[in-house]
């Protein structure tokens, strides 16, 4: 008799539920009301610090990453370029992190921090520290907002 009881307050308690869920004709869950406030985003925006476009480059290897608007490319001496649509920036703590998959299904992903980064070959200073990963290789270095990047005799 216990068990007949639970499943029937079981039973009850999803029927009360879904009562409460506004549905469709034909059963499926409803479009919230027009006047419905906006369902709160779980990712937090991404600051004016991160967005535009970005250049990251790096040495031992030379690398160069261009994060444009419609796409993230990386160029390196003796390898064709690797090109893949970029998805938009998604802050994870204190770094801007751009996950991609390039057009021959490779996974790309570029994370910047702000903080002064030295490339350590030159005296020039830049505004982010980078780490760029192409399938796995992991590649470290430094960014800047593509308008102001710092040049030699600047």
């Amino acid at each position: 008799m216990r068990i007949f009881a639970t499943g029937l307050i079981g039973g009850l308690a999803g029927a009360a539920l879904a009562a409460c869920q506004p549905q469709s004709p034909d059963g499926s869950a409803a479009p919230p009301p027009a006047d419905a406030p906006p369902a709160a985003s779980t990712a937090a925006a991404v600051p004016e610090a991160f967005q535009g476009e970005m250049l990251a480059r790096g040495t031992e290897p030379f690398w160069l990453i261009r994060i444009g608007p419609e796409t993230i490319t990386l160029e390196r001496p003796d390898f064709d370029p690797v090109t893949a649509p970029n998805p938009g920036a998604v802050m994870e703590g204190p770094a801007a992190v751009w996950r991609a998959t390039t057009a021959d299904g490779r996974p790309l992903s570029v994370i910047l921090r702000q903080g002064e980064c030295s490339d350590g070959m030159s005296d020039l200073r830049y505004a982010y520290v980078a780490e760029a990963s192409l399938a796995g290789e992991t590649l470290r270095g430094c960014a800047g907002k593509a308008d102001a990047m710092p040049r030699e005799g600047a």
